[in-house]
C-alpha cells in the first residue's frame, strides 16, 4: 500500500498537474478546456444540454474557456447555432450554465468572437478577403466587444477571452492591410513599404506597419479591459495561421511580427493571460520518432515578451503538456479535442488512464447528445442529457 501511495504522489507532482495561481484565480492544475465551437446553441441561445456539457467538464480549480460567443448579431457569418452575448435574453440563458460550472468549483471565462466578413463558411470552405469596412463600422465593432464583455460579467463569468486568432475579424487586419478593398490580398514582406495604405493616421502622425495592423486588436483589448478590468481579460492569438484559409501560412513572418507587437502592448497593459496556438503539428518522416506527430514549439519569443500567464494550445497530449510546463515554456496547456471526448481529462491524466477517441464527424452537428454529452467518464456511468 505504501508503494501505491508513493506512485499516486508522484503522478500528482508532475508539472502539468501542479497548482497554479493566475492573477487572483487559484487553479488546481495546468490543464485548461480550450474554447471549441460546437454549434449546438439553437437560435444563438445556450440550452440545457450546453449546461450539462460544461458541467461534465467542471471540477474544483479547473479553468474552462467557453466556446466562441458572438458579440453581435452581425458577428456570426458562416456559423449556425453558436451562442451570443449581445442581448439580455442571452445573458439570462448563460446564467444557469455559469452557475452549474461554479457549483462544481471551476472557473469560467467566456471567449468573445466576431467572425468578420467571411465570404464563405469556414466549416464548409475557405475564407475570402474581407469587403470594405468604413471607419464607423470599425468603431461599432470595438463597442460590440465592450458590450459583450459587460454582458459576460453580468452573466456571472469570471472573465473574458478576446478571440484574435484563426483568421476572424481581428486577425483579418493583420493579413489584409488594405482591408478596405474587395480585392484585398494577403500581406507579404515585400509589400511592407508599398502596401497602398496611407502611412499617417487621422491626426497626421506616422504609423508603423505593426501598429496599423494591430490597431483594431489593441483598441478592442483596451476597451474590454476598461469595461471589466484588465485582471479579467485574456487574448487568444494564432501567429502562424494566415487569414486567407485558417491554416498555417508558408510565409508567416507578418503574423509573427504583428503578434509580438500586440503581445508587447498586452504586457504593458497588464492583460491576465495570453493564449497562443502552435503551428500545425507535422508528421515526422520514417526514422524520426517513429513517424509520430511533432509539435513545432515555436512560441518562445512570445512567451519571453509576456510576463502574465502564458497558455499554449495545439496538438498537445499529456506527455507534451507535462514537458512544456516543466521546462517553463508555458504556464498552462489548453486541450480541445481531447477534452471534448474525455470530460474527466485531468483525472485521466492524473491516473495515466486510457483516453476516449473523439468522433470528428460530430464536432459541428446539432445533436444535443451524440458526440456532445455522451462520452463516458473513467469510473462512472455517462450522464446523458434529459430528453
Amino acid at each position: 500500500m505504501a508503494s501505491d501511495g508513493k506512485t499516486s504522489q508522484a503522478m500528482e507532482a508532475t508539472p502539468l498537474l501542479t497548482p497554479y495561481k493566475m492573477g487572483k484565480f487559484n487553479l488546481a492544475h495546468r490543464v485548461v478546456l480550450a474554447p471549441v465551437t460546437r454549434c449546438r446553441s439553437y437560435e444563438n441561445l445556450v440550452q440545457p444540454h450546453n449546461t450539462l456539457y460544461y458541467e461534465q467538464r467542471a471540477a474544483p480549480g479547473v479553468l474552462l474557456i467557453a466556446e466562441a460567443t458572438v458579440v453581435a448579431e452581425t458577428a456570426r457569418t458562416g456559423y449556425p447555432c453558436v451562442p451570443g452575448m449581445w442581448s439580455q435574453v442571452q445573458v439570462e440563458a448563460w446564467k444557469p450554465v455559469v452557475d452549474a460550472v461554479h457549483a462544481k468549483g471551476a472557473l469560467f471565462f467566456c471567449q468573445l468572437w466576431h467572425t468578420g466578413s467571411l465570404m464563405s463558411p469556414p466549416i464548409t470552405g475557405g475564407f475570402g478577403a474581407p469587403p470594405r469596412l468604413e471607419t464607423q463600422e470599425i468603431h461599432q465593432m470595438v463597442n460590440d466587444f465592450r458590450v459583450a464583455a459587460r454582458n459576460a460579467i453580468r452573466a456571472g463569468f469570471d472573465g473574458v477571452e478576446i478571440h484574435a486568432a484563426n483568421g476572424f475579424l481581428i486577425n483579418q487586419f493583420w493579413w489584409f492591410l488594405d482591408i478596405g478593398r474587395e480585392d484585398s490580398q494577403p500581406l507579404h514582406p515585400g509589400r511592407f513599404t508599398n502596401d497602398g495604405v496611407s502611412d499617417v493616421d487621422d491626426g497626421g502622425r506616422s504609423l508603423e506597419l505593426d501598429t496599423r495592423c494591430c490597431r483594431l486588436a489593441a483598441d478592442v483589448i483596451a476597451a474590454v479591459a476598461d469595461e471589466v478590468g484588465v485582471h479579467r481579460v485574456g487574448v487568444r492569438l494564432s501567429p502562424f495561421a494566415a487569414a486567407g484559409n485558417n491554416v498555417d501560412c508558408a510565409d508567416a513572418d507578418p503574423g509573427q511580427a504583428h503578434a509580438l507587437h500586440l503581445i508587447n502592448f498586452m504586457d504593458k497593459l497588464g492583460v491576465l493571460y495570453c493564449h497562443v496556438v502552435e503551428p500545425r503539428t507535422r508528421m515526422c518522416v520514417d526514422g524520426e520518432d517513429g513517424g509520430k506527430l511533432v509539435i513545432p514549439h515555436r512560441l518562445s519569443p512570445f512567451r519571453k515578451a509576456f510576463r502574465g500567464t502564458f497558455i499554449v494550445n495545439g496538438g498537445y497530449n499529456r506527455e507534451e503538456g507535462d514537458m512544456v510546463v516543466g521546462e517553463g515554456y508555458a504556464d498552462l496547456v489548453s486541450y480541445g479535442r481531447l477534452f471534448i471526448a474525455n470530460p474527466d481529462l485531468p483525472e485521466r491524466f492524473r491516473k495515466k488512464a486510457g483516453l476516449n477517441k473523439y468522433d470528428r464527424s460530430t464536432f459541428y452537428t446539432s445533436d444535443p447528445v451524440v458526440g456532445y454529452t455522451d462520452y463516458p467518464f473513467l469510473c462512472r456511468e455517462t450522464q446523458v442529457a434529459a430528453q
